[in-house]
């Protein structure tokens, strides 16, 4: 037996007990006369004395032989600290050590193994098994473990059947970049990772299984950003016999458990908002509502002024930044310099500043009044002593940049809280999105989609304004869940391929098992898929998935501790019949 007890048990109660330890050194303070010693475990954190009036001479040696991060075992007796330490559990005891055993040495790590460490991210990656020893990041695994437990055990509770679906697929045209995998026994052949187990829920409602759930690996081979990871977790989820109102009502109920049972916070209403409206008051599909900050609309109290900037572009939008009106003309050009940043690209913008005597000055008095200005602050609800903030250009590319310029105005203002939650479901998404570079319509979320009923009649004439039996699921401006109800007949699902470009040969050879399916009676079904990395996240209070997924990759896909990807050697590669050409410039 390595323990009787884990590092987070003993106190008082335990005094005189003779007790077994085991777990990492933490600290080491050497008097001479007396040392002591931290011993860390997954679960907490006991002191250890070694005294050389009441601890053997040889177990006193072999102490000073300790270095950081030593596992040990130790056995003892539990003894009254005279120092007593409030911050730990075990802060009242220490364990007075009869015997030591050195079970492992350990070099010395190459940053320290504390809540506040000197490692910068890089290399606490390359050696993330030392960084899953820190507080900060083992309760975040913890606390993902929680949640993913309290889905299973809620999920469960409501019959649905958890099940594996395959991980070597076909690829597909649609969505993102598929990893794929060569296969040895069919030569010149290739699986592909999944990026959702999409039509094998589809299927398994063909089964017959009615309610299925997974919490599964999917891949997407796609350009990283900031805080987007290669391999990510779903909550992945189908029902049948279901219309939108019976998932958006199962996956509420779902999200109120996890606030109430993760984050003890009780929230009864879920607004829900169209895309259209997302769009227009927020700029973006995914809008956080914490905060207020809505798009006022200006065209109409803007254009035919004589400003030419105004006058030409498709859109000009405003918000009210409150209390920006105490901002310096400093302040308003780094504001400036702000939204005209590539990553924004905004090519500039214009300021009211709302005076607390109700009067108003801009960068724009040449051509506009007092009245017109005053116009402008009751589209966007200024009041006195805010600032309002105008962007102006196309449409979708305008109301980004005001999204991006509204997003980090709230941040510095305090107005983005950890603690406090604001779900919205986004519906009524269009079915088709335009691309230009294929010239060609393709699925907004995917070729499985269902149109809403009464707009079938639009997919001819107009299939850019047909809307979508889908919705999203937005957690404090991240979209955390999305889904929609599903196309369940072979006609309207050839109609789809048809729309979106697809032969009748190549929609038989990427999804002839699915058409086939459908010919024995597929019920009526639809469902969701929650992003568990994003999810887990929010609900710990962070932005960052990364340190809520044990081993993650860089923002370049790369695993640094592993050194992955890697090549393979010349006999692999000959074994799975693939050439490679060597460029020699």
């Amino acid at each position: 037996m390595y323990r009787t007890h884990d590092n987070n048990t003993l106190n008082l109660k335990n005094l005189g007990e003779k007790v077994k330890l085991s777990g990492w050194a933490q600290t080491i303070r050497d008097k001479g006369f007396i040392i002591w010693i931290d011993i860390r475990d997954r679960y907490g954190m006991t002191q250890l004395v070694f005294d050389a009036e009441r601890t053997p001479e040889a177990v006193v040696k072999k102490a000073r032989e300790i270095g950081r991060e030593y596992v040990i075992q130790i056995e003892g007796e539990v003894i009254e600290r005279e120092s007593k330490n409030k911050n730990i559990s075990t802060g009242e005891i220490e364990i007075l050590v009869e015997d030591l055993k050195i079970l492992n040495a350990s070099k010395t790590p190459p940053f320290t193994i504390e809540d506040e460490t000197d490692g910068g991210e890089d290399l606490r990656m390359k050696y993330r098994y030392l960084d899953l020893r820190r507080s900060p990041v083992k309760n975040k695994l913890l606390f993902r473990s929680k949640v993913s437990m309290a889905i299973r055990n809620y999920l469960s509770q409501k019959d649905f059947v958890d099940v594996e679906t395959p991980y070597l697929i076909k690829s597909t045209p649609e969505g993102a970049r598929d990893f794929v995998v060569p296969s040895r026994m069919n030569e010149g052949q290739f699986y592909a990772l999944p990026q959702s187990p999409q039509t094998f829920k589809q299927l398994l409602m063909v089964g017959g299984l009615d309610k299925y759930f997974q919490i599964v690996k999917c891949f997407r081979d796609e350009d990283l950003r900031a805080d987007r990871q290669p391999e990510f977790t779903q909550i992945d989820c189908e029902m049948s016999f279901v219309d939108q109102e019976e998932i958006l009502e199962t996956f509420e109920d779902l999200t109120k458990h996890l606030l109430k049972e993760i984050n003890g916070v009780e929230i009864e209403k879920f607004p829900r908002m169209t895309y259209a409206d997302a769009m227009r008051k927020y700029g973006n599909d995914k809008p956080d509502i914490r905060f207020g900050m809505e798009f006022g609309e200006l065209n109409e109290v803007t254009q035919h002024k004589e400003f030419k900037v105004f006058n030409e572009a498709e859109l000009v939008v405003g918000i009210a930044i409150s209390g920006g009106a105490s901002y310096s003309r400093k302040e308003i050009d780094k504001l400036i310099d702000w939204v005209r940043r590539p990553q924004v690209g905004a090519k500039g913008m214009v300021y009211v500043k709302c005076n607390d005597d109700g009067s108003f000055k801009s960068s724009v008095d040449k051509f506009y009044d007092q009245d017109d200005l005053k116009a402008w602050a009751e589209k966007t609800g200024a009041q006195p002593g805010d600032l309002i903030a105008v962007l102006s250009g196309d449409v979708n590319e305008t109301r980004a940049q005001l999204s991006a310029l509204r997003m980090e105005m709230a941040t510095r203002l305090g107005l983005r809280k950890a603690d406090e939650f604001a779900p919205l479901w986004v519906v009524d998404f269009p079915l088709l999105e335009w691309d230009e570079d294929s010239k060609r319509f393709h699925a907004m979320h995917h070729p499985f989609t269902s149109p809403k009923t009464e707009d079938l009649d639009k997919l001819k004439s107009n299939p850019g304004e047909v809307r979508a039996n889908a919705y999203d699921l937005v957690l404090n401006g991240n979209e955390i869940g999305g889904g929609s109800i599903r196309i369940h007949d072979k006609e309207t699902q050839s109609k789809m391929f048809d729309y979106l470009g697809f032969s009748e040969e190549e929609a038989r050879a990427q999804f002839g098992f699915l058409m086939d399916a459908f010919e024995y009676g597929a019920p009526p079904h639809g469902g969701i898929a929650f992003g568990l990395d994003r999810l887990v996240a929010i609900l710990g209070g962070q932005e960052s998935i990364r340190d809520f997924i044990a081993f993650p990759k860089n923002n370049s896909g790369r695993d640094i501790m592993i050194d992955a990807p890697a090549q393979l050697s010349t006999d692999q590669l000959k074994e799975l019949n693939i050439e490679v050409k060597l460029s020699l410039d």
